[in-house]
């Protein structure tokens, strides 16, 4: 199996903790960031095969994160999936406008799903 890389940016301990436990059982290697300035650092220095990314964070939110993430020659294609809490339309419509591969509203998805559409990105790359 291949060693895939993952940033993980969420500001929640608990759930930041779960999500990196996870994809550390399923190989990866996981860089866990609790804010928007270190996911876009663990982003352009490590060069991860997808980010996860939390919208409402403290210091940057994603949205900043994701427009920073897309500013460098490595990041304009990098795969994202962004985790919110939010359904605002708009949020949605904005994160598509710089081509994030998926937006994901926390509560209507478990783990197993996450890491099987992670890997299923990951796969189809």
């Amino acid at each position: 199996m291949e060693n895939y890389k993952i940033v993980i940016a969420e500001d929640d301990a608990l759930l930041l903790r779960s999500l990196g436990d996870r994809f550390t059982k399923e190989g990866f290697t996981v860089f866990p960031a609790k804010n928007g300035v270190e996911a876009v650092k663990f982003s352009l220095e490590n060069h991860p095969d997808i980010i996860l990314l939390d919208i409402v964070m403290p210091i940057m939110d994603g949205m900043a994160a994701l427009k920073r993430i897309r500013e460098d020659a490595w990041g304009k294609d990098a795969s994202i999936i962004l985790l919110t809490n939010l359904s605002d339309a708009e949020k949605v419509a904005e994160a598509v406008s710089y081509g994030v591969y998926d937006f994901l509203i926390k509560i209507d998805w478990k783990l197993e799903e996450l890491v099987k559409k992670v890997l299923s990105r990951l796969k189809s790359k």
